[in-house]
């Protein structure tokens, strides 16, 4: 059973029904979530220390959510309190991947001993009159799916899903992605089954150490998209809704209407279409298929073996099926 609903007032406005963006690593989440932050009466965040520090310790160590009950949804809550204030000062906190989904210039830096000036202030990148709506597309959310619905029983999830194999193709140019996988903080050690890098039993664990990187990046993938499949089964149909990024790549004002009429708040169907034809010429410039091209026969190999049955039960055809 759901926490009763807890009434958070952000700059004077009570956040109701606030939305997250989630997905597997380079699901393409990030393009829905610009054209969330740019239309009118949303205020998306992505990324904000408070929120980063809570939700990655859930998703590395999920007891910690499961012992902690409605504790670990007042500590995610508290630092949404926080994440969404809108004022010079907080905003200052935004990382750069924030205010490009906004489109704005990143912050220029303050020298240290010197107060900031006005053109080096990252201002707000909307006013708090203009609120409707607050939202969050921090990276690796899916992980955290639960407490944020205890956090917030009236939320409203947006999964994005893509072809696994154009996904690992992103991980493997991400050294932020490949970062995970180091030694110092692949955390199987003392959390196995571990959701977080997808190893779910003793054979994957043994074989981790010596595994290839497209390897490691394929079973991240397939734990993500299980979690998604398991969210789809425990979720209400009015709280959580799944876009298919080549969907996305491909009818992008199909897209926004179809998330517009699930928010119930306009998504701008021209700021969607902008965003994914800008500076693109067809659906391979955004990644769709890529991996073909990108990733080598064996990698190919080695992420259809991994993650084969999800790829399937998604609708994408394997090598095998051709």
């Amino acid at each position: 059973m759901r926490s009763p609903p807890h009434i958070l007032v952000i700059n004077g406005t009570k956040v109701r029904r606030p939305v997250f963006v989630l997905g597997a690593p380079h699901s393409g989440a990030d393009l829905l979530a610009r054209a969330v932050k740019r239309s009118a009466g949303f205020h998306l965040t992505t990324g904000r220390p408070g929120v980063l520090r809570v939700s990655y310790a859930f998703a590395r160590q999920p007891s910690i959510a499961t012992q902690r009950g409605q504790g670990a949804a007042r500590v995610l809550r508290d630092a949404y309190a926080e994440t969404w204030q809108i004022s010079g000062r907080a905003c200052a906190e935004c990382p750069p991947e924030c205010r490009e989904l906004a489109g704005l210039p990143p912050a220029s830096p303050t020298p240290p001993g010197r107060p900031a000036r006005d053109g080096e202030r990252a201002g707000p990148c909307v006013q708090p009159a203009d609120v409707v709506r607050f939202a969050d597309a921090s990276p690796d959310l899916i992980y955290s799916a639960d407490v944020l619905l205890d956090a917030f029983p009236d939320a409203q999830l947006v999964q994005v899903i893509r072809d696994g194999r154009d996904a690992v193709a992103d991980m493997l140019d991400d050294d932020r992605c490949l970062a995970w996988f180091k030694p110092g903080l692949a955390n199987l050690d003392t959390v196995f089954p571990n959701p977080f890098l997808g190893v779910e039993d003793h054979t994957e664990r043994s074989r981790w150490p010596s595994a290839a990187p497209a390897v490691k990046c394929a079973l991240r993938w397939r734990g993500s998209v299980r979690l998604s499949a398991r969210l789809r089964q425990q979720v209400p149909e009015e709280q959580l809704f799944t876009v298919r990024y080549e969907d996305l790549a491909a009818h992008p004002r199909r897209v926004a209407t179809e998330v517009s009429e699930y928010l119930d708040q306009a998504i701008s169907s021209t700021v969607l279409s902008g965003l994914v034809r800008s500076g693109t010429r067809d659906a391979a410039e955004l990644g769709v298929g890529s991996w073909r091209e990108r990733l080598t026969p064996r990698q190919s190999a080695q992420v259809e073996k991994v993650a084969g049955a999800e790829l399937r039960r998604l609708g994408y055809r394997l090598a095998a099926d051709a």
